[in-house]
């Protein structure tokens, strides 16, 4: 196996085997014959494609040094993506696996990589992919896939590996592997006959995605494979492909040419029993682990903090694994409407940049309701969509989004606008950072509107009382949110920083993207928290 630099040709330390056979133009073909001296065997394209893989030699961990033997539901994923029409052609396009960690995502997907590029389902001068959410991860599976060759004679002897910049050839085929990091320029002018999407979960959006799989079109039979535990955010690009496989699978959108294969523990199951981890593990009991399993439960049960990675990496469920504002499933859960009664208090988040998402909230205690408005420059949709990674004309179309002319944030035209908003609301007041308040002021003067507002410090000292406040009525279930998106979207956005003393406040620099309307809202919240109750203003009026 050749291990050097650019125009590098094998290095063997034995005679090159004469190259292999092909199978020729016959349906399904182009194809190179197996490797290995025995036949492959099977009646079917699949079932000789696992005799190939079973042929490899795990090359790490508890089984190092074993032939690699597929489980039945390994076996079941392989059948179904390569599942042959009348023609002999292999007609699914697009696959989805996700579950838990260490269930042999990577060391599946890596054989089959090996097997399009040099295997079975190599064909001439294919193209070979691995784009992951940054190059490490993406090599990954170039760490894997060379670690199987090398076992291999006949397969080390006939490939070229450029370790620097992550790349295979096959002297034989012509075919090349290039590992990618997810970012959607690189893969223009690339026609991947076999392409993995790895941890999907992890990309920003599906820009990278959608560019493989229209680059395989050239292609009779390319294969787009996406493997990842769930994302938290519903608008990511894996949950999207989930939502879709959904569809697919009970014939909401019959469409042959995609597969979905998803092991995922219900947000409501007993995260601590070992039925609930089966559901997410479906190699538990042979590859993977029930006692590191059973060990990473007791200690999720006892350290807090260690329950999210827990229920995200083992369960496969839609958590954030790191330590962040309010879990999916507490915030879901006030989803309710409510009427808009009583007094109202309001929060405004100004955009940092004259062009950036602003958002303004109502709040009403005495119901619970909340409602959130965002604002962009009319102009700049399309590009902060873009930047933002979020659907932003979805949401203007639903009205959740306010288009204000021109190409910035126009403080007298939203000033005129929340005017108009409050207008026969018992507004208390409007709060917002007390940084923004004298110019905010000075246009309200100028303009001639008269707006209750009311400054507030977004330090640690004024935030985290609001902050506590928000997670009290989200945990106590009294907030109704209605279900808005671009709240939610925000909320799954937001991080917190915590300060020495234990005090904490939203941190936009940590945050998955923006969390402006969460802001807005956990200003009105807070403000509501912090006016003195009816009967303390009473016996304060008797004291007097």
């Amino acid at each position: 196996m050749g291990l050097r630099g650019p125009g590098a040709k094998p290095v063997l330390k034995t005679k090159t085997p004469a190259p292999l056979p092909l199978f020729g133009d016959a349906p399904g073909g182009d194809q190179v014959a197996s490797t290995g001296e025995l036949p492959l065997v099977g009646e079917t394209r699949a079932e000789r494609l696992i005799c190939w893989i079973e042929r490899l030699t795990i090359t790490s961990g508890a089984l190092a040094g074993q032939p690699m033997r597929l489980d039945e539901w390994q076996k079941d994923i392989i059948r179904a993506l390569y599942e042959t029409d009348e023609n002999g052609l292999r007609f699914v396009r697009t696959g989805v696996i996700s579950m838990g960690r260490k269930n042999g995502k990577t060391g599946l997907a890596s054989a089959l990589a090996l097997a399009h590029l040099c295997g079975p389902e190599a064909v001439k001068r294919g193209q070979v992919l691995s784009a992951a959410a940054d190059r490490g991860q993406a090599s990954i599976v170039f760490d894997e896939m060379v670690a199987f060759a090398l076992e291999q004679p006949q397969l080390a002897a006939r490939l070229v590996v450029r370790a620097f910049n992550k790349t295979v050839e096959d002297a034989v085929t012509g075919s090349v592997y290039k590992a990618l990091s997810a970012d959607a320029r690189k893969a223009h002018g690339l026609s991947p006959t076999f392409a993995i999407a790895d941890e999907v979960a992890q990309w920003r959006d599906r820009d990278l995605f959608d560019a493989l799989k229209t680059g395989g079109g050239a292609h009779r039979e390319s294969l787009l494979l996406g493997i990842s535990t769930r994302s938290p955010d519903a608008d990511n690009p894996l949950e999207e492909l989930l939502r879709y496989g959904a569809s697919v699978a009970d014939g909401t959108f019959p469409d042959r040419t995609f597969k979905s294969f998803v092991w995922s523990a219900p947000m409501d199951a007993d995260p601590w029993v070992e039925a609930t981890w089966r559901m997410a593990n479906p190699a538990l009991g042979t590859f993977r682990s029930v006692e590191d399993i059973r060990s990473q439960a007791m200690q999720a049960m006892r350290v807090p903090s260690q329950e999210a990675a827990f229920r995200a990496y083992t369960l496969n469920q839609p958590v954030t694994s790191d330590v962040r504002f309010l879990r999916p499933d507490d915030w879901d859960a006030c989803a309710g409407e409510a009427e808009a009664a009583g007094p109202c208090y309001c929060g405004l988040d100004l955009a940092s940049g004259a062009s950036d998402l602003t958002a303004f909230s109502f709040y009403w205690p005495e119901t619970g309701k909340l409602t959130v408005k965002a604002f962009l420059p009319s102009e700049l949709v399309d590009v902060k969509q873009s930047e933002d990674h979020a659907p932003y004309r979805e949401w203007l179309s639903a009205g959740l989004i306010e288009a204000i002319p021109g190409r910035a944030i126009d403080r007298a035209w939203l000033l005129m606008w929340v005017a108009q908003a409050i207008e026969g609301l018992d507004v208390v007041a409007i709060g917002l950072d007390r940084w923004n308040l004298k110019d905010l002021e000075a246009v309200a003067d100028r303009e001639g509107i008269s707006l209750p507002l009311s400054p507030v410090g977004m330090g640690f000292k004024d935030q985290s009382p609001a902050i506590t406040a928000f997670e009290t009525v989200v945990l106590q279930g009294t907030l109704q949110h209605g279900g808005n998106p671009l709240l939610r979207w925000a909320v799954s956005n937001a991080a917190l920083d915590t300060d020495p003393a234990g005090n904490r406040k939203l941190s936009k620099q940590r945050a998955r993207g923006r969390i402006d309307p969460l802001v807005a809202s956990v200003v009105a919240v807070g403000l509501a928290a912090s006016e003195p109750a009816e009967e303390e203003l009473f016996f304060d009026v008797i004291a007097l």
